[in-house]
């Protein structure tokens, strides 16, 4: 599975050179097998916050549920390998030194919400580059759920609707972001590239 032609792949380094985030929206039959495919997931759980023995569910700060992909389920496998073309590309094209994604689906049940927050603290997480791509057909601004970026000094940027292929890419310690309540079931993969 190949979502990334190598003009889209200049285009995403160019714009992340330049702004430090994108947005682009992928046309490709798979993202609906996709979309499908999440919504027939059932063993969800809910989040936390915080890493390793610190980790802690605090339904006021976030109150989606996660469920890891699994490389050894096909339809997961290909939406990784499109990921690993991302990766080498922004590799090649930026030398990010990026060396694996990890992504998890996430499910906002409605009135679920994840309050602003950072992915990394400048120098100080593996995590560099954030990707979340949503799963969401049809989807309304009047549905909830949109992802709000701000810049570092706390700006709103711009103000993201979940709809089917949509994909969000971020340099990860420097935009705070956060999600609205959702007012339906809103599906969507949140990744991160690593250099650990």
């Amino acid at each position: 599975m190949n979502f990334f032609s190598s003009d889209e792949l200049d285009n995403i380094a160019d714009t992340l050179v330049d702004r430090g985030y994108i947005v682009v929206d992928i046309e490709d039959d798979f993202v609906s097998f996709l979309a499908e495919h999440a919504l027939a997931l059932d063993n969800f759980t809910l989040a936390s916050i915080g890493r390793g023995g610190l980790k802690q569910e605090q339904l006021d700060v976030r109150s989606d549920r996660t469920l890891w992909l699994d490389e050894n389920s096909e339809i997961d496998a290909s939406y990784l390998e499109a990921m690993q073309v991302l990766q080498e590309g922004m590799n090649e094209r930026l030398y990010m030194g990026l060396k694996y994604h990890e992504a998890h689906y996430a499910h906002y049940k409605p009135g679920a919400f994840y309050q602003k927050h950072l992915d990394a603290f400048k120098g100080r997480s593996s995590r560099k580059l954030t990707t979340v791509f949503y799963l969401n057909p049809a989807w309304k601004s009047s549905d909830g759920g949109s992802l709000l970026l701000y810049d570092e000094e706390d700006r709103l940027l711009e103000t993201i609707v979940p709809t089917l292929g949509r994909l969000v890419i971020f340099l990860s310690d420097r935009f705070p972001h956060e999600v609205l309540a959702s007012h339906k079931d809103r599906y969507s993969i949140a990744g991160w590239f690593r250099i650990d």
